[in-house]
């Protein structure tokens, strides 16, 4: 792991230096970036399969109120990622140009911002969790154990926040490892205190929130230390480097982060609006809705993860003003998203039943989940175009047409398309709707990618 590291250290000084790389070079750095996202990823997905399936030994009732709200959760977690990027984008930039000192004032800024700006959105939460299941259409029956789940996020946020904030500045500056180690022992903390709590004490739905909390609050306190404290790029226990407030560094931030912000207030608005349009299916609709989206985010994460090594190098590109490799780093990371998704779609497909099963003992559950995981095996390759293009803009700086495009898809094609199958196909429709949708989103990111024109946003050459 140290000569990895040491690797791709050299390399990323290579894009600084503005030394030539090889194409051999790029794709091997964009492997040793991606891999251990994909890791972290992927084990991030790991810790929602096992609540998923822990929830499932509870009652199909206590699956259907976690699922209810796992949408609003995605809603104010999206808005702390939105959040880290707008500073993280900023220190990516910095540090391709050299100035790491630059870059550690930005990191300052942004734990200040960010922690008051959690604080405030968690006590929102905090304020409408009693009311939210049934405003999502809920049943009374569901609706106090959602709302118990919901809250108990709501209470985390800031460490959730801060576990955002300061994974996203480490991958920045090249350091995907202390991120993936790190999600790596939040699954194992998550699955230890969930079965304590579940199995032990019995505390069903309020076990399941208890243990996830707990392992993200220290989980966060530890890569927080990482990040402020040991990084050798991002420390801030430097002498003669003292905070002082700059205002330049917020507003970048909102230039950035308010599109990815509205963005994810307006995709989450979607997703909770496909949650109102499922719930009329009844409990099983929405168990299997909530246990298909779990099962197939194993497929789409491994493009997340290609999409964070890609914001990295993209930022540090565009920092060190390298536009052809630039380019040749962002369409790479698209063809290398696409492929490994159309495996990961392949493997879904097969396995559909297998994956649904390890969440539920319900048949019913199985086999109507397992039929809409199938439907949207198909769209994983356009959807991993999406997303590594996107993460390739964000690295850029551009996006609010990005931001435009994702929203323009997912309320203007999806929804619609959803609103119209749902009474004749039921949860299958819904999923039809969503395949044709990410087919579609992929096209036009793919399309805007090749047209180069998000190059064009650069920042200020550092002082």
């Amino acid at each position: 792991m140290a000569s990895s590291s040491h690797k791709s250290d050299q390399l990323l000084a290579l894009i600084r230096e503005n030394k030539p790389m090889t194409k051999g070079q790029m794709l091997n750095l964009i492997f040793q970036l991606s891999i251990p996202s994909i890791l972290a990823q992927l084990t991030s997905v790991l810790m929602f399969f096992i609540d998923q399936a822990m929830v499932g030994r509870i009652s199909v009732e206590a699956a259907a109120a976690c699922g209810l709200v796992e949408s609003s959760t995605w809603f104010f977690g999206n808005l702390t990622a939105a959040a880290s990027m707008g500073f993280s984008v900023q220190v990516a930039h910095h540090i391709g140009a050299g100035d790491f000192a630059k870059a550690r004032q930005v990191f300052r800024h942004a734990l200040l911002v960010t922690t008051l700006l959690s604080g405030a959105v968690g006590l929102m939460g905090l304020i409408i969790a009693p009311h939210l299941p049934l405003w999502l259409g809920g049943g009374a029956d569901i609706a106090t154990d959602a709302s118990i789940y919901f809250g108990v996020f709501m209470l985390v946020l800031p460490f959730f926040q801060l576990s955002s904030l300061s994974a996203s500045m480490l991958k920045c500056a090249g350091n995907m490892r202390v991120p993936s180690a790190m999600s790596i022992i939040m699954c194992v903390m998550d699955v230890v205190f969930n079965f304590i709590f579940i199995f032990v004490f019995h505390l069903g739905v309020l076990g399941v929130a208890m243990g996830t909390g707990l392992s993200i609050v220290i989980g966060s306190l530890i890569q927080g230390y990482i990040a402020v404290y040991r990084s050798p790029i991002l420390s801030l226990r430097r002498e003669g480097e003292r905070f002082k407030y700059n205002n330049i560094f917020v507003r970048k931030a909102g230039k950035i982060g308010a599109p990815m912000a509205l963005q994810s207030l307006l995709m989450s608005g979607a997703y909770i609006v496909c949650t109102v349009i499922v719930a009329p299916l009844g409990n099983i609709a929405i168990a299997a809705n909530t246990f298909a989206i779990t099962a197939e985010s194993v497929c789409y994460m491994p493009g997340f993860g290609i999409g964070e090594a890609a914001t990295t190098l993209i930022g540090q590109s565009i920092g060190a003003r390298r536009r052809e490799l630039c380019r040749a780093f962002a369409q790479r990371a698209v063809a290398l998203g696409m492929v490994v998704m159309a495996v990961m779609g392949a493997v879904m497909y097969i396995f559909a039943p297998e994956m649904m099963s390890l969440m539920t003992p319900s048949a019913q559950i199985v086999d109507l989940g397992a039929s809409i995981l199938r439907i949207e095996a198909w769209a994983e390759p356009m959807y991993a175009a999406a997303i590594v293009s996107y993460s390739v803009f964000v690295g850029a700086g551009d996006t609010l047409r990005p931001a435009g495009m994702n929203l323009f898809s997912m309320w203007v094609v999806r929804l619609t398309l959803a609103a119209l199958l749902a009474p004749h196909y039921g949860l299958r429709g819904v999923w039809i709707a969503m395949a044709i949708e990410l087919s579609f989103r992929g096209t036009i990111f793919l399309a805007r990618l090749l047209r180069g024109r998000w190059m064009r946003f650069q920042p200020e050459a550092s002082n």
